[in-house]
This record gives structure tokens, C-alpha cells and sequence, in this order.
């Protein structure tokens, strides 16, 4: 179970703190913050596996693509983001793919209401598993990463804060990448949605100021 790792913005200006959240989550995989510190043990993880794998010529490569995602994170507000902690001979379970958090926030005076109102309408979100708490949508699109066309799924989902009044929203975010040339309803891609829809699924509120 995690807990807030810093001070918000929102409680330095004496509002009340969001309460956290847990999720379950694939095997050998944990939530991790988004901030210099981590940005900074990923970076020095990825050089060790590069120099491992005799391939320090990415090196330079590799960094930049990280430093680009943190600077992306933050810009989002993101407040944690979700990765294998281990290797596969410990049993953690490496898949081509990415889960963030943010939180949304309404504008001045009203809900999110006609957001969700909007991703219906414009998205097709729908309830997850039936469930009205959360709201999933879901886009394909062809990126280019590096000069490397890659084709990217991403799935969103959306939930109320409790207590925010539905001004404010828990939004994670999927992300699968797969060749150009491997079709959207591939066999792993479904496979990864569906493990990633029951994870979400699990999502449980932990009331601010509760330990651990």
C-alpha cells in the first residue's frame, strides 16, 4: 500500500488533501513517484542494464527519451506513476507498456460533469466493467518516437475524487506501444488492456492521514 510522497500544492495553500489510493498491480510491478529522485535512480538503472547488455552506445539515447517523459509527467501534475521493480528472474512481469496518475481539475465553478459528459459523446467512454465509478476511453494512433514509427494504444480512465465535489479526478493512463504493423485487436495488446481494465478495477481510496 503507498502513501503521498510530498506536499501538494493544494495543501500548501490550506485545502484539504486529496486522499490517496492504492491499486493491485501485475506482478513484480510498484508505484513509484514523479520526481527528481526517481527520475534520477531510473536513470542510473537504465545505464547499468545498457552497460550490461554491452550497448552504451544508447545510452545518450535512452536518457533523453526518460528526461523527456519526466518533463511531460510534471507538466501533467502527475502524481505517481507505475513500473516493474525488478527483473524477470525474480518473477516481475515486463510488459510494453506504461500506467500514470494525474488529477483533473474543473474549471472555476463547475463539475466535470460535462467532461465526462463530452468523452461519451466524443470518445465513446463507457462505465469500466459496468461500473459507473470509473470511466475508460480508449484511442489508437501511429507515433513517431526517434525517427521510429510506432503504433500506440492508449486507454484512459477517469474517477471522482471523494470529496472533491466532482471538481477534481483521479485520470491514469495507459499506455501500449507495438510495431506499426501489428493490428490493434493483436492477441497481447487485448491481453494487456484486459490486465490493466482489472487493475484499475481494484482501485481503493485510502482517507488522508491514514498510515500505511
Amino acid at each position: 500500500m503507498s502513501t503521498p510522497t510530498s506536499v501538494s500544492l493544494r495543501e500548501q495553500l490550506g485545502g484539504t488533501p486529496d486522499p490517496d489510493f492504492t491499486l493491485v498491480l501485475p506482478p513484480g510491478w510498484e508505484r513509484r513517484p514523479v520526481d527528481a529522485a526517481e527520475e534520477r535512480r531510473m536513470l542510473g538503472d537504465l545505464r547499468s542494464r545498457l552497460l550490461q547488455a554491452q550497448r552504451p552506445d544508447l545510452a545518450a539515447q535512452m536518457n533523453r527519451l526518460v528526461g523527456d517523459a519526466f518533463t511531460q509527467m510534471r507538466a501533467l501534475s502527475a502524481v505517481a506513476m507505475f513500473v516493474p521493480a525488478g527483473s524477470a528472474e525474480d518473477g516481475t512481469l515486463y510488459l510494453p507498456a506504461s500506467l500514470t496518475a494525474t488529477v483533473q481539475q474543473a474549471e472555476a465553478g463547475v463539475s466535470l460533469d460535462e467532461v465526462v459528459r463530452a468523452a461519451v459523446r466524443e470518445h465513446g467512454a463507457t462505465p469500466l466493467f459496468e461500473d459507473k465509478r470509473f470511466l475508460r476511453m480508449e484511442r489508437d494512433e501511429v507515433q513517431t518516437i526517434e525517427g521510429e514509427r510506432a503504433a500506440v494504444t492508449t486507454v484512459l480512465y477517469l474517477t471522482p475524487i471523494p470529496g472533491s465535489r466532482r471538481r477534481r479526478a483521479l485520470r491514469l493512463t495507459l499506455v501500449i506501444m507495438r510495431p506499426e504493423d501489428a493490428p490493434a485487436d493483436d492477441e497481447p495488446v487485448v491481453a494487456m488492456k484486459a490486465l490493466f481494465d482489472l487493475c484499475v478495477s481494484t482501485l481503493a481510496w485510502i482517507p488522508a492521514g491514514t498510515a500505511a
